[in-house]
C-alpha cells in the first residue's frame, strides 16, 4: 500500500509542476469534443442573417471565442486542479483523461 501512495505522490509532485501544460491539453481536448456541437448552435443563432454578415460573425466566434477560452480558461483550470493535495492530485487528473476519452471514444 505505501509503494501505492509514493507513486501516487510521486505522480502528483510532477503533475503540479506542469499543470499549465496539461490544463492546456485539457481545455484543446474539450474544444475539440464540443467544438462541432457549439458550432451547430452559433450557426443556429445566426442562421437567419445575411451571407456576409453571418460570415463574418462566425468567423469572429470562431477566432475570438476559441482563441480566449483557450488564454482565459486554462489559467482558471491549472488554479483549480492546483487546490487538490498530493494524494488527489494524479488520481483525479487520471480520471479526467479517463471521461474524456470514454467522451471521444463515443463522438
Amino acid at each position: 500500500m505505501d509503494l501505492l501512495l509514493d507513486l501516487i505522490v510521486t505522480l502528483s509532485r510532477w503533475s503540479r509542476s506542469h499543470l499549465g501544460d496539461i490544463s492546456l491539453a485539457i481545455m484543446a481536448t474539450l474544444l475539440v469534443l464540443f467544438g462541432p456541437a457549439i458550432n451547430a448552435w452559433v450557426q443556429r443563432t445566426i442562421g437567419n442573417l445575411n451571407f456576409v454578415l453571418r460570415t463574418l460573425l462566425f468567423v469572429v466566434f470562431c477566432a475570438v471565442g476559441y482563441g480566449l477560452a483557450i488564454v482565459f480558461l486554462t489559467p482558471w483550470l491549472a488554479k483549480g486542479l492546483a487546490h487538490f493535495n498530493n494524494y488527489t492530485l494524479a488520481p483525479v487528473l487520471i480520471l479526467i483523461f479517463v471521461v474524456i476519452g470514454i467522451m471521444a471514444d463515443r463522438n
